[in-house]
Parts: C-alpha cells; sequence; structure tokens
C-alpha cells in the first residue's frame, strides 16, 4: 500500500521558517510528481508548489520567494522549506504524488502549519 509519510509541522512565529518533509513508499516516488497543497477549514485545497520528477518547479503566487520544494531521490521524500511565514500561511498541509505511470493520485494525512502573529 502506498503510503506518503508527512512531518515537519508544527507553531511558529511569523517570520519564522519550517521545513516539511514527506516520505514516499516504494517505486511510487520515482515515477511521480510530487506537491504540497493546502486546505483550511470550510475552503478548498488549494496547490502550494509542485515538482516534476525531473525536477521542474512551479509555486503559488501567494508564496514565491518564500517557499521552495524540493526533492530527494536517494531518500524518496520531498520537502517543502518555508520561510519568512505568515500568518494566512495557517493551514494544515497535505502531500501528494501523481503517480504518472498509473494516473493515480495518493494524499497524505496532513500536517498542521500554524503561524502566530
Amino acid at each position: 500500500q502506498v503510503q506518503l509519510v508527512e512531518s515537519g509541522g508544527g507553531l511558529v512565529q511569523a517570520g519564522g521558517s519550517l521545513r516539511l518533509s514527506c516520505a514516499a513508499s516504494g517505486s511510487i516516488f520515482r515515477f511521480s510528481v510530487m506537491g504540497w497543497y493546502r486546505q483550511a477549514p470550510g475552503k478548498q485545497r488549494e496547490l502550494v508548489a509542485r515538482i516534476s520528477i525531473g525536477g521542474n518547479t512551479n509555486y503559488a503566487d501567494s508564496v514565491k520567494g518564500r517557499f521552495t520544494i524540493s526533492r530527494d531521490s536517494a531518500k524518496n521524500t520531498v520537502y517543502l522549506q518555508m520561510n519568512s511565514l505568515k500568518p494566512e500561511d495557517t493551514d494544515v498541509y497535505y502531500c501528494n504524488a501523481d503517480h504518472v505511470p498509473t494516473h493515480t493520485t495518493y494524499w497524505g494525512q496532513g500536517t498542521q502549519v500554524t503561524v502566530s502573529s
């Protein structure tokens, strides 16, 4: 069974930094576009950042210049480095894997990020 295991969320003051990690199982990681999404209560889940199998990245406008997504093939892990955090970044963050060969999407369980003002 595919698992995406997230870690790194928590409470931080505005202006601070956090790094989220998402470890994927098996060969899913190698052949998946990996991404981070976030969702506030009562709102739609929105894309934060994605990274292709080849390392191309794209970001939501609201996080450009502050967040960096990266992937480590040796560890089957995708990271989201979040700097200059703002209270409006407070959300549950979800790891996502779009497995290209099977057109299957997988989600992690979510990790809470809270930014205090």
